[in-house]
């Protein structure tokens, strides 16, 4: 937990509230870490949701990607791509009708290389945009 903390830039005053967090959302955001040598280099989550029931299926549950994190140090040596292949062999294994993902700019590329495409039924409303 304290690992996870430190990549996603908690104060050391905020674990126990980060872990509170984690306990609170422990069945619907997965996180998926990478060691090496004991330490934590890189980390994933996973977020499992449900859609509402539809006519041709009960179960449409659906995942997104969030806070993808290695290390500096770490980057473009397959840390990334291995927890990518865990979260979405995960998926497959629950079913998951889709998984999306948020990404920044710098990490488009990252993605599609991972098997993920713009899709152009995906919408995005954000407050405060005026259309």
């Amino acid at each position: 937990m304290a690992a996870l903390a430190e990549l996603r830039d908690i104060a050391a005053e905020r674990v126990g509230a980060f872990g509170d967090w984690m306990i609170a959302h422990a069945g619907t955001h997965l996180p998926f870490v990478a060691e090496v040598a004991g330490r934590v280099v890189g980390a994933a989550w996973l977020h499992v949701a449900s859609r509402v029931p539809g006519g041709a299926a009960f179960e449409r549950g659906y995942g997104d990607v969030q806070s993808v994190m290695v290390r500096q140090e770490w980057r473009n040596r397959g840390v990334g791509a291995a927890l990518m292949a865990a979260i979405l062999d995960e998926a497959r294994e629950r079913g998951l009708q889709h998984v999306t993902v948020h990404s920044g700019r710098r990490a488009v590329d990252f993605y599609a290389r991972n098997g993920f495409a713009h899709h152009r039924q995906l919408l995005l409303w954000e407050p405060g945009v005026t259309p």
